[in-house]
């Protein structure tokens, strides 16, 4: 079996079999070709790969200035790639798993305050047909913290109106329940009862997807991405807006306000509690602000 037939089965098992989203596919598959190019560079068979080969590549990336944090993405990629192919059966070792990844600085997780999120639904257009699938989005996407890829497969019996809540097929096949405000509830109803009724008509296709493109059929990650990109232009924030930032503000909030943190990563999905602790530091940020705003020794005069 070739090179490029092993990625490209590696990348469906990681769509099919792991659900990762089109971003974080993306991501590895930018990673094994890089990789690739290197092997055909340096003369390196990809199944008979040995530690020193690892180190060369290593050094490559440090010759080329690449920051620590994406070394380590790289290395996680190819550790997981030969994991998989060990599995398999087609290579009879893992040489990236005798590497460690270099130690990188931790980086916060961005996210928007309040006034912020206040301001990019404040710019959206209701009255439209696309505006009021755009305040419904987000809406959903800041109610609930689910990833992007959860999003787009939303279907219409995820949804519970009589006791507000929402099921979500998250990643690995695992389901969670989340709560949905009244403000969400009452977006999405009118969304569902009037724009996506609308929308729906100029594909006139039979689908239970809940968002749906300008053209009435299921909106992509993509599509997602630039429907923020353009409620932040028609803000005055200038804020780079991601869904994964929504995600992060989700969280944020909830811990800003009181939440527990085992509650925080029920609703996120996070399988381990040390995904969920990075956004403890950022509400330490927000007690810092309460406390210099507060103490009357805290402010310097």
């Amino acid at each position: 079996m070739k090179v490029d037939e092993q990625i490209k089965n590696y990348l469906e098992y990681l769509t099919y079999e792991k659900r990762y989203s089109e971003h974080t596919i993306s991501n590895y598959q930018k990673d094994l070709m890089e990789w690739k190019l290197f092997c055909d560079r340096e003369g390196i068979h990809p199944l008979e790969v040995e530690y020193g080969d690892v180190r060369g590549y290593l050094n490559d990336c440090y010759l080329h200035q690449l920051n620590r944090n994406t070394v380590s993405r790289k290395l996680s990629s190819l550790r997981s790639y030969y994991h998989f192919l060990l599995k398999e059966g087609i290579v009879s070792f893992n040489a990236f798993s005798m590497i460690k990844a270099p130690k990188g600085g931790q980086v916060l997780p961005k996210f928007l305050y309040e006034e912020e999120m206040v301001a990019l639904f404040e710019g959206i257009d209701q009255s439209t047909t696309l505006g009021c699938r755009n305040y419904a989005l987000l809406e959903i996407l800041y109610a609930t913290g689910i990833r992007v890829s959860e999003c787009c497969g939303l279907t219409l019996e995820q949804f519970d109106f009589e006791t507000g809540m929402l099921l979500v097929h998250g990643k690995g096949k695992k389901d969670r329940y989340i709560p949905l405000g009244s403000f969400a509830v009452e977006s999405i109803r009118v969304y569902l009862n009037q724009a996506r009724l609308q929308l729906l008509k100029k594909s006139n296709i039979e689908t239970d997807i809940v968002f749906l493109n300008h053209h009435g059929f299921p909106l992509t990650e993509r599509g997602v991405r630039d429907i923020l990109r353009r409620i932040t232009q028609q803000t005055a924030t200038h804020i780079k807006v991601a869904p994964h930032m929504i995600r992060h503000t989700f969280a944020t909030h909830l811990l800003n306000h009181g939440a527990n943190l085992r509650a925080v990563q029920e609703l996120l999905g996070h399988e381990h509690l040390s995904s969920t602790q990075i956004y403890t530091h950022v509400s330490k940020e927000h007690l810092k602000q309460a406390y210099v705003m507060a103490h009357p020794r805290a402010r310097k005069e």
